[in-house]
């Protein structure tokens, strides 16, 4: 999708359509309707259906008017966007999605949005407006046969304001969403167009592309590391594992902090012996959304250029059942020299993070953060709004909190306190790779804090948030691109 900005006068613009945003300053008893434009044009040509009472401001509310008087805009889009308190670059930027969401159904391909003023600074209600559309243009219909193409094909965002500033920002927002996308394009693929290998094969050309380093470690390599845990999940499967590491070293960034981004990718989960019940086992292809997201934050950090070193360590894998495959009551040693007892061979994605996150400290990381989609256990606590995060530093937890509130994602943080270590325990081995039912999602977390060690170190589950369940106005059912905007954020922060 084309970007562009505009300071012209929205009367003039000539485009398919022309988006602004209504808010209700009114009462409780009493709606009161504002156009969130100085433009008086703008108001006039919205004032009949206003003044008719079919406008009220809610968030979503959309009216569609055609051939609006003295503008030059064939279509006026209104698009509710609730109270000016509650008003935030948050959600306009789901009223962007929302509008190209509903415009691209129309087969208009191109639109322009009045970037509002209220509560908002002119720079990141553009970066919203930008960031939003992006993620409404994405649907994942990949292999439909008769795939319409209805997406938008250029957004023109007005706003007043320093343009060289503007523009920074445009730019930006364009790599970010255009980054979430190649995330949820990745999420979206099935398990037999996206084995291991050719995420690596992604991954190399994605590198190519931004000017990243790449090394993609074979079965043969991951053995030779000792990289026990990892091997063991990868053992079951006629598909090899692959180990994709990426370095991002910009010219003039300090040697230390080195941002170490782990991700796991199983790219099929069957459970392994410990095998899932067939009842959608088919998003299971979705179970390589934390390594997938690791990479769709390594092409914006590339692309975005901040002066710190980063470097990403995926762990890509299927988890399959066979005569060759892990079995419960294995016992497995995993890089660090740590053995693993497998109670559990579908809590699989902890192993590989645990051999991840050991390397990536070997590789002189100084900070981590891992994300998976680890567990069912964090979407019986947080359901499909929050996703989980887990902190051994708190300052390194507030500047993700943060990069959070900045890019308009939702993370709740559980906690890692030392009286859940005992359950790990096992009778044979260090520890066990699943601990029971109850806290399911934080004996996870504590179980990967055992290779992170006293590195600062963040966690990730992703479980319940990295699949959009059902359509939303904003975005489509299917892969979501959760972390990507808050692990950029982050990274910008730290440099």
């Amino acid at each position: 999708m084309k970007t562009n900005l505009s300071v012209a006068n929205p009367a003039e613009i000539e485009t398919e359509c022309l988006v602004t945003v209504v808010l209700d300053r009114g009462t409780k008893d009493k709606t009161e309707i504002f156009i969130e434009t100085a433009d008086a044009v703008v108001k006039e040509a919205a004032q009949e259906i206003i003044g008719n009472g079919e406008v009220s401001g809610k968030t979503f509310e959309t009216a569609l008017l055609h051939h609006p008087a003295k503008l030059k805009a064939k279509r006026l889009l209104l698009i509710g966007g609730g109270k000016p308190k509650n008003f935030t670059a948050s959600e306009l930027r789901k009223l962007a999605g929302a509008a190209a969401r509903l415009l691209k159904s129309k087969s208009i391909r191109s639109f322009a949005f009045l970037a509002p003023t209220e509560n908002i600074k002119n720079e990141d209600a553009v970066a919203a407006i930008v960031e939003g559309a992006f993620v409404g243009n994405f649907d994942p219909d990949t292999y439909k046969s008769d795939r319409k193409d209805k997406k938008i094909d250029s957004l023109t965002v007005v706003a007043s304001g320093d343009q060289s500033a503007l523009q920074q920002a445009m730019e930006q927002a364009r790599i970010i969403g255009e980054s979430q996308n190649f995330t949820r394009e990745l999420v979206n693929e099935p398990g037999n167009r996206l084995t291991p290998t050719m995420l690596a094969e992604r991954a190399r050309k994605m590198a190519a592309e931004v000017g990243l380093k790449c090394e993609v470690l074979d079965g043969e390599k991951i053995r030779g590391l000792k990289m026990g845990a990892f091997w063991g999940v990868s053992q079951g499967s006629d598909e090899p594992p692959a180990l994709i590491v990426l370095r991002y070293e910009p010219a003039g960034a300090p040697e230390k902090p080195v941002l170490g981004l782990v991700g796991k990718a199983i790219t099929f989960d069957s459970g392994g012996i410990s095998i899932k019940p067939s009842d959608g086992m088919e998003k299971m292809k979705y179970d390589m959304a934390g390594g997938a997201a690791m990479l769709g934050v390594m092409r914006g950090i590339a692309l975005l250029k901040p002066k710190i070193k980063v470097t990403a360590i995926i762990c890509a894998s299927e988890n399959m059942p066979s005569g060759k495959a892990q079995k419960p009551g294995d016992v497995q040693i995993s890089m660090s020299g740590k053995s693993i007892e497998i109670i559990n061979t579908d809590a699989e994605g902890r192993l590989v993070l645990a051999d991840g996150l050991f390397y990536a400290r070997q590789l002189g990381c100084t900070h981590l953060v891992d994300a998976a989609t680890l567990t069912g256990a964090v979407v019986v606590a947080l359901g499909y709004v929050n996703a989980g995060v887990f902190a051994n530093d708190d300052k390194l937890y507030e500047r993700f909190s943060k990069a959070v509130n900045n890019a308009g994602e939702k993370f709740w943080r559980l906690p890692l306190d030392d009286e859940y270590r005992e359950i790990m325990n096992s009778n044979i081995a260090d520890i066990v790779n699943s601990c029971g039912r109850w806290g399911g999602a934080i004996s996870a977390a504590m179980f990967l804090k055992e290779f992170a060690e006293d590195t600062p170190w963040l966690h990730l589950d992703i479980a319940g948030t990295a699949w959009m369940e059902d359509s939303k106005p904003w975005i489509a059912k299917g892969p979501s691109g959760i972390a990507v905007r808050s692990l950029i954020e982050f990274a910008r922060e730290f440099s």
